[in-house]
């Protein structure tokens, strides 16, 4: 599969205008979960034409074609991440809204051991704490 967005999204044939081609590279270069309200924010930083209309369209596209994942923390704001990341939990900070990304071996090897005592292969899963720090960081 190929390694960027764009790249991907030429793979299965979208087409891929200068404006498309910004929010892309936005969403490759975020190391966090943004909103549509902040793509929008960054997208036009780099391109001032760019409508937040048009920033709603290419996350949905992106999101039917399977390039992107949304994803909901109870908080009414969608985030967006590439869809083809290696596997990872999310933590959320109900103080600030962080999310914090994180792979524990023992939680994987729990989950697996619970599907197969209830007699299931495990083929995915989506976990999401959610808490408040103990200590200021």
């Amino acid at each position: 599969m190929p390694d960027t967005i764009i790249a991907r999204c030429e793979s299965k044939g979208l087409r891929m205008t200068g404006q498309r081609r910004v929010i892309a590279q936005v969403l490759q270069d975020s190391a966090d979960h943004p909103d549509v309200e902040e793509l929008y924010t960054r997208a036009s930083g780099v391109d001032s034409g760019i409508s937040i209309a048009t920033v709603y369209r290419t996350v949905k596209l992106f999101e039917e074609a399977g390039i992107l994942e949304r994803l909901e923390f109870g908080d009414g704001r969608a985030r967006y991440e590439d869809a083809d990341r290696d596997h990872h939990d999310h933590l959320i900070d109900l103080n600030t809204g962080e999310v914090i990304e994180f792979c524990d071996p023992e939680i994987e090897a729990l989950q697996e051991k619970i599907a197969a005592k209830l007699g299931y292969k495990l083929k995915g899963h989506k976990l999401e704490l959610y808490g408040v720090p103990t200590r200021k960081r």
